[in-house]
């Protein structure tokens, strides 16, 4: 629970220091004096964020420091040590506010994050203001305060779980559903351009092998007639070059014969010989192949065509038509493997589906059994604040639907949609908060449901501002006993304008505003007994004390202490 609370250069405190105690804390004042700025800066300690215009004026810092008691709160020992701060039966959160914006947040004396001061307030203090008022008065907030009274957030969060793995399965199928139709507007396309290819079936390199046939045909006369003249050069005419060898051979071999020396081997010849023969041979067998063939040559034209039509299609090279291909076959193969993946996720739905509709039912009926217990406890604290005719529902909408497409629904706090209602008065229907609840009603109700939440939350310190908003009378003194009722289970700190709660607190602080060398600043002082009378009768008669309202003051707060609350 907080122990002290300093704060130095804030808005209009230039320097003060405020020990709380145990139980009820009543902060008073007029109105102006910087109440309000007090929760401001314990709220910083919360993880709020912090601005330069929050620095008072002509100071270069701002500084607000909490001591808090945390020898009771294991769990949230355990949670600082988890954050790697040192952990022990105190704890000590510092924020400094910078003109420069080099602004820093301590725990324990170690530099921390925003984020870590926000985990740790969550079991550290609330702050019930205008801020809890707006909660109440929006719906979205009421399965929160439900599932947190009935104790159903372990359900929520095995929910939770298979939610999200239930969303993140449809976004994958969105994504394949969409891959899927924007590839079957392609595949028509891709089909018709694929066949062509495939009907034409251009095999690598065919029109360079195309090209070069055509050549020969074309030129088929020309060839022939330089294969024959070659063929009779070589050996088919008298005095050809195989006929003039053979002469050569035979008179090396004469020499030979005869001298012995001669640096001529006669195989070299025989060999040249040998292969100008066959050349020749292959001269005459090629002339003779010779022809040419007008429909081949048709034929050849009209293939190069078409696949000349498929290179000025698709790249511009026979090389390019053939990987055009091989895309295209990989694109209808990509189609068949998304209907497959599909298919895969479609079974996983459903199993997912089930799973998530049993653990959506279960958190209902838990849910069913919370509302319940809550109505009736909130009617009964609801009864005791003078809302002696009122009465509190919870309204279920729940989302299950017969088909199987009822985890279509489903959002990610659940199936059921939750919001509070209110009958304020005998014959009337129950209506929403936002549309029924004045401020007086709604201060009693935010104060019952804290009053109810107290008994189960782990928070050891609750905060409340504005809580008197709209009332006063003997509604007024029952909600001082509510807020004593509270403080039995927690350490409440009230800011109050109200006597008739004002008088039931353990510790009184009255802040004030003072003028001194030409500045305004605020001021806490815990007061005495005798200035606490003196307070109250000032909250109870205004400027001008009379013993009147001195001795009114005394009967209230000794009527206080007598309640026994």
């Amino acid at each position: 629970m907080l122990r002290d609370l300093s704060i130095k250069n804030f808005a209009i405190i230039d320097e003060l220091s405020v020990s709380f105690s145990d139980g009820l804390n009543v902060i008073s004042g007029e109105t102006g004096a910087g109440k309000s700025i007090i929760i401001g800066a314990v709220s910083l300690l919360l993880g709020d964020r912090a601005t330069a215009e929050m620095i008072r004026t002509k100071a270069d810092s701002a500084t607000v420091e909490a001591l808090f008691d945390v020898s009771s709160n294991d769990s949230l020992r355990e949670k600082i040590a988890s954050m790697g701060f040192a952990a022990g039966n105190e704890l000590i959160i510092r924020r400094v506010i910078s003109r420069t914006g080099k602004n820093k947040a301590l725990i324990n004396g170690q530099m921390a994050t925003l984020g870590n001061l926000s985990a740790i307030s969550e079991s550290l203090i609330n702050i019930c203001g205008q801020h809890e008022h707006q909660l109440i008065l929006n719906n979205e907030s009421h399965v929160d305060i439900l599932d947190e009274f009935g104790a159903c957030l372990p359900l929520r969060a095995s929910y939770e779980e298979v939610y999200n793995s239930y969303q993140q399965l449809q976004a994958q199928m969105t994504k394949l559903q969409e891959l899927r139709r924007s590839r079957e507007e392609k595949t028509s396309l891709i089909k018709f351009q694929l066949k062509e290819i495939v009907d034409i079936d251009p095999q690598p390199a065919e029109d360079i092998t195309l090209t070069n046939e055509k050549k020969v045909l074309v030129n088929a006369q020309k060839l022939t007639d330089n294969a024959n003249r070659a063929y009779d050069m070589l050996y088919g005419e008298q005095n050809s070059v195989c006929e003039k060898l053979k002469e050569v051979r035979n008179s090396v071999k004469e020499i030979k014969i005869i001298d012995a020396d001669l640096k001529l081997a006669e195989a070299d010849i025989e060999g040249n010989f040998i292969a100008l023969q066959e050349a020749a041979l292959a001269l005459r067998d090629y002339g003779k192949n010779l022809y040419f063939d007008p429909a081949r040559l048709l034929a050849i034209d009209e293939r190069l065509e078409l696949i000349g039509t498929l290179k000025r299609k698709h790249g511009g090279t026979l090389e390019s038509v053939l990987m055009k291909k091989q895309e295209m076959e990989e694109d209808l193969r990509r189609v068949f493997s998304v209907e497959e993946e599909l298919e895969k996720l479609t079974k996983e739905e459903a199993v997912l589906k089930a799973n998530l509709t049993q653990k959506a039912l279960a958190l209902s009926q838990s849910r069913a059994k919370g509302a319940a217990k809550l109505t009736q406890a909130v009617d009964n604290e609801i009864h005791a604040l003078n809302m002696k005719h009122a009465s509190f529902h919870v309204n279920f909408k729940k989302n299950f639907a017969a088909d199987d497409k009822a985890a279509a629904s489903f959002g990610p706090k659940g199936a059921d949609e939750i919001e509070f209602y209110l009958t304020a008065n005998v014959g009337e229907e129950p209506k929403a908060l936002n549309k029924i609840a004045s401020g007086g009603e709604l201060s009693r109700i935010v104060l019952a449901l804290k009053n109810v939440l107290s008994r189960t939350g782990s928070v050891d310190t609750v905060v409340f501002d504005e809580v008197d908003s709209g009332i006063g009378g003997a509604t007024a003194e029952i909600v001082g006993r509510k807020l004593k009722e509270v403080s039995a289970n927690h350490q409440v700190v009230c800011i109050t304008h109200l006597p008739q709660i004002a008088c039931f607190g353990g510790s009184h602080f009255r802040v004030a505003k003072e003028v001194a060398g030409g500045r305004t600043a605020t001021t806490v002082e815990m007061l005495t007994d005798e200035q606490k009378i003196e307070e109250i009768s000032r909250m109870l008669g205004g400027v001008d004390l009379t013993q009147t309202t001195r001795e009114h003051a005394k009967e209230m707060i000794t009527g206080a202490k007598k309640a026994g609350v």
